[in-house]
């Protein structure tokens, strides 16, 4: 089994809605996203011949996945009033709303579908949250 593996990061903030703690206060993150491809061959024709993928695509489409997510306040669909999500779109924040709570194990799941949407057979996509704590999803 060949496998790549590449890294790109975003920054953003998110809470997590019914946590008892620190955590479902507003926070931000420098997330660290490794994703990792796989494939039992290589390729034979004449520009990818003996890649797996090309790494530039492979990192251009990471980078496109997160980019998306940079800067941005994440929450999960329907834990903010609508009134507050309003409030925060009328002052001009950028929000991502997701049908999902996002820790660090969701958000490791999302980025796996996102890159194997794009067609990729993908090994594991891992999520720092901070350069100690990480998750990771893999099939």
């Amino acid at each position: 089994m060949y496998s790549l593996r590449t890294e790109h990061s975003f920054d953003s903030a998110h809470f997590l809605a019914g946590y008892e703690g620190k955590c479902s206060n507003i926070h931000g993150h420098r997330w660290q996203v490794v994703i990792e491809v796989k494939s039992l061959t290589l390729q034979t024709n004449q520009q990818l011949n003996g890649m797996l993928v090309d790494f530039a695509q492979l990192k251009k489409d990471i980078k496109e996945e997160v980019d998306f997510l940079d800067h941005a306040f994440i929450i999960e669909k329907n834990t903010l009033k609508p009134k507050t999500v309003a409030a925060l779109e009328e002052e001009g924040f950028q929000i991502i709303v997701l049908d999902f709570r996002p820790t660090a194990e969701n958000m490791a799941k999302y980025f796996y579908d996102r890159m194997e949407h794009r067609g990729y057979q993908v090994k594991s996509a891992t999520v720092y949250e901070t350069p100690n704590n990480c998750a990771s999803y893999e099939e």
